[in-house]
């Protein structure tokens, strides 16, 4: 039986979760609760992390969709993504990535 898109959405957030949740961050997932334009996970101040658990990668489009949604919430878009039998990866716009490396080096 095929597995909806929905459900597979929700299996992805909640898989993106525990990974956080592994590497010490207390996080939640909240579009069931929180609206079309809220992220999908919460709980690391200053990100808007959109999820994705697909074998197509569509990044652009994605990356577009959670820079609109940041401008309804705050925080830093990025789109936390993997395909099957691989690891997690996070993509955001190359300027928001060399701005935080500036910092975390100008100390």
């Amino acid at each position: 039986m095929p597995i909806n898109s929905k459900r597979k959405g929700k299996d992805g957030e909640l898989e993106a979760v525990h990974f956080l949740r592994d590497l010490g961050y207390d996080t939640h997932r909240t579009s069931q609760v929180c609206g079309q334009d809220s992220a999908d996970i919460e709980g690391i101040d200053g990100l808007h992390i959109e999820v994705k658990r697909q074998e197509k990668t569509a990044i652009e489009q994605w990356l577009q969709q959670s820079e609109r949604d940041a401008g309804y919430t705050g925080g830093m878009p990025i789109v936390l993504h993997r395909r099957n039998r691989e690891t997690w990866k996070v993509t955001l716009r190359a300027e928001e990535f060399f701005r935080i490396w500036r910092e975390a080096n100008d100390r």
